[in-house]
Order: C-alpha cells, then structure tokens, then sequence
C-alpha cells in the first residue's frame, strides 16, 4: 500500500519559489547579455567595415588623392577605426560582463586612448567643416592660399596632437582626479573593492569644462559658424543666378548650365568641370519656374546641413552635456546613463563613414570597384557626366566633400555665349551628399 509523502512545509515551498525566481532572472539576464552583445557587436563590425573601406579606396584610388579634403577624411576614417578597434571592444566586454579584469593601468591607457580618439574625430569634423567654408565662401585664390599641403598637413597634426594634452597628459597623472579621491574609493568600493574589478573614471569640475570645451564646444560652434555662413553664401549665389536670369542675361533655370567634362591631371578640383551652355535651351516648354528650382535648392542645402550637424549634435550633446552637469551635481548620474550616451558617441565613428564619404559620388565610385573586383563599369573617368559627354550638374561640391546644391556663382570668371558675356563659377562635378 503506497504511502501518501508529508506535505511540503512553507518554508520549502518559499525556497522553490525563490528558485524558480532566481532561474527565471538568470534566464532573462543571459537574454539581455546575448541581445546586447550582438546588438554592441554589430556596432563594431559596421564601424571597422566603413572605416577601412575609406582607407582602402584612397590608397586605390589616386584621383581620390588629388583632392585635399579627402585627406581630413581619410584621417577621420583613421581615428574612427581606432575607436573601433581600441576602444569599443573593451568597453563592450566591461559593459557585458559588468567586470574590469585588465588590472588599473591598462584601465588608464584605455581611458586616455578613448579621450584621445573621439577628441581626434570630433576635431577632424571640425577641420572638413573650415575647409568647405574657405572653399564655398571664399574665391579659388583665396582658397589656394589657405588650403596649401603645408596648411593642411598642420591642421592633421593639431586634430592628433592637441586631444593629447586632455587624455594622457593629465590622466595619467591623475589630474582629472584632484579633490574626488574620496568619491572614487568609494565608487571602487561600490563597484567590488578595487581597481581590478573596476574601471571607475570620474573628473573633477576643471577637468570637465577644459576637455567638454576643447573637445566639443569650440568644435562646435566654429561647425556652426562655417555651415551657417556656407548656407547664407550658397543661398546669396542662388539669388544672383536668378537676377541674372529674370534680366535675360543667363541662361534660364529650365536651361542649367551644362558642365563640359574633359580629362584633367590638375589636383585643383574647380579646373575639372567648365560650363557651357546647352543649345536650344531657350524654349519655353522647357523652362522651370525659377522659384520652384529655388525652392528645392534651398531645401536640400537645408537639409544636407541639417543631417551633418544634426547626427553629430544628437550623438555627442548628451555625453558632454552630462560631463559638465554631473561634477556639479556631486555625481549622481547614474552609470547607466552614462553608458548610453557614451556609446551614442561611439555610433558617430560609425556613422562619420556615411556622412562623409559614403554619400560622396567619387567615393561611391571607388567602394564599388572595391567591393566589385574592379568591375570595368565603375572605373569611367568623370563623375560628372551622364551618358556621353556631359551632364546638368545637380550640386556644387566642395574639394569632393560638396554640399547639396544646384548651383554656386562666384563671378570671378566669365564665358561668351553669342556675344553676350555671361559671369558663372566654375564647380566641382560630385554630388556627395545626394538627394536626401
């Protein structure tokens, strides 16, 4: 005859409950663990991919090389990588396994290898953004003069040398930690005892406002004061063309003019593309409203502008926003959200590729012969041409970095057309932003 077993007393069923708890909760923590890792994982992977392609395409490319704002973004790309390479991973294996196993010394070398690199692509940003400025606002001598290989390989030096003096220099001498020792021991203690365990790094107020300043503030407002003033300029060159055209001394806006592409060794981009006008373009039917030619110009500029500054402020502001507050508020942002706004900043280096490079024509051109093998239909030669010869060119482009225009007048040279003297500027022949 079976016997019946003795009922479970309260206290075994609470301890089952809590088993059952505590599986259910290591189950949805190796859940968030997996999702996290792929999900911080495919950031690295698409970072490093955009990155090197941008390296590889100009080594390949030699066309690529002539032009000298491909140099900042090459170097852009650099920093970017490193980011990638150096700095992501690390901070994705802290993040994962909430540990800092590497020991304290290693934990002050990554730190500064992190201010140091997101300095570097920040101050590059920066630089691209000064030499469209010089290239769009002012006259090609003037750009020539500004823009020398000297000039340029100094600008480089500046993006690499000075986010050393707010990352090794004062890191690890420990100058960021003045007057807060006490707040990191106990955040140390907090977080499992030592430094072996942790890679606790926190600034004290001076720290915060000289690197937040050298490292974003000024950046960004010189990219402010350089976009605003090549929007206002490209805007003022529109309304000159159409003065031009409502006095019936240029061509229509329905008649654009047409770009003659020739073959051209000059490393000199405004001496690639020359414009000429199109015959029979004087027929009415195929005449488009000046305004509404206008009106796109004025909103892809816009928006070309907005896109660049916007994905920079949206995954920058955050973080050092919160660097400047939180020493202020006697450190009480909590760690989590400091770990979201850093990587929002890391997402940049993956983004900068796209933005820079990606969506420009000449780049495009040279990636797909990359990626295509060296296929013979992505190696032509002028990017400006659609079909044989020629083409309207829809953008005035910028050393191969162009802003997303129609046209760009700057009336330094002029061109006969039927006896009558038209004034045009000449224009790079690369859309590289595209139509957003």
């Amino acid at each position: 005859m079976a016997t019946a077993s003795p009922p479970q007393s309260l206290e075994e069923i609470n301890t089952e409950q809590q088993q059952e708890r505590q599986e259910q909760q290591e189950l949805v923590n190796s859940l968030e663990t997996i999702v996290l890792t792929i999900f911080l994982s495919i950031i690295i992977i698409m970072t490093v991919f955009g990155n090197l392609l941008v390296m590889v395409a100009l080594c390949k490319d030699r066309h690529l090389r002539k032009k000298k704002t491909n140099y900042f973004i090459v170097s852009l790309a650099f920093a970017d990588l490193l980011v990638a390479l150096v700095v992501m991973p690390f901070a994705a294996i802290e993040l994962t396994t909430g540990q800092w196993r590497y020991g304290e010394i290693f934990c002050l070398v990554r730190t500064s290898l992190d201010v140091l690199l997101t300095t570097a692509s920040i101050l590059h940003l920066c630089c691209i953004a000064l030499d469209r400025y010089y290239a769009i606002c002012c006259q090609p001598l003037v750009y020539r003069h500004k823009m020398t290989p000297l000039r340029v390989a100094v600008m480089l030096s500046g993006c690499w040398l000075i986010p050393t003096f707010i990352s090794f220099l004062p890191i690890m001498q420990s100058w960021n930690a003045i007057g807060i020792e006490d707040i990191i021991e106990e955040r140390r203690a907090l977080s499992g005892g030592s430094n072996d365990t942790s890679c606790v790094f926190l600034v004290n107020r001076p720290y915060a406002l000289i690197c937040s300043a050298v490292a974003f503030y000024v950046p960004l407002a010189l990219m402010i004061l350089a976009y605003q003033r090549i929007y206002v300029t490209a805007m003022s060159h529109v309304r000159q063309i159409e003065t031009l055209q409502r006095a019936g001394s240029a061509p229509v806006a329905g008649a654009l003019p047409v770009i003659a592409v020739r073959p051209s060794t000059s490393s000199d981009p405004l001496e690639h593309c020359r414009f000429r006008t199109t015959a029979g373009s004087s027929s009415s039917s195929e005449q488009t409203p000046a305004t509404n030619s206008r009106m796109r110009i004025e909103t892809k500029a816009a928006k070309t502008l907005a896109v660049i500054m916007g994905c920079f402020c949206l995954c920058w502001a955050p973080f050092f926003i919160t660097n400047i507050v939180d020493p202020f508020i006697h450190y009480s942002v909590p760690w989590q959200l400091w770990t979201a706004w850093l990587w929002l900043g890391y997402i940049n280096s993956g983004l900068n590729p796209f933005l820079y490079a990606f969506l420009n024509r000449a780049f495009r051109r040279a990636f797909l012969v990359i990626l295509c093998c060296g296929d013979e239909r992505y190696t032509r030669q002028g990017s400006c041409s659609y079909g044989q010869t020629h083409r309207v060119c829809s953008a005035a482009s910028v050393n191969g970095t162009s802003m997303a225009l129609r046209l760009s007048f700057l009336p330094n040279r002029s061109y006969s057309d039927n006896g009558r003297t038209i004034l045009a500027n000449e224009q790079e022949s690369q859309d590289s932003l595209g139509p957003l």
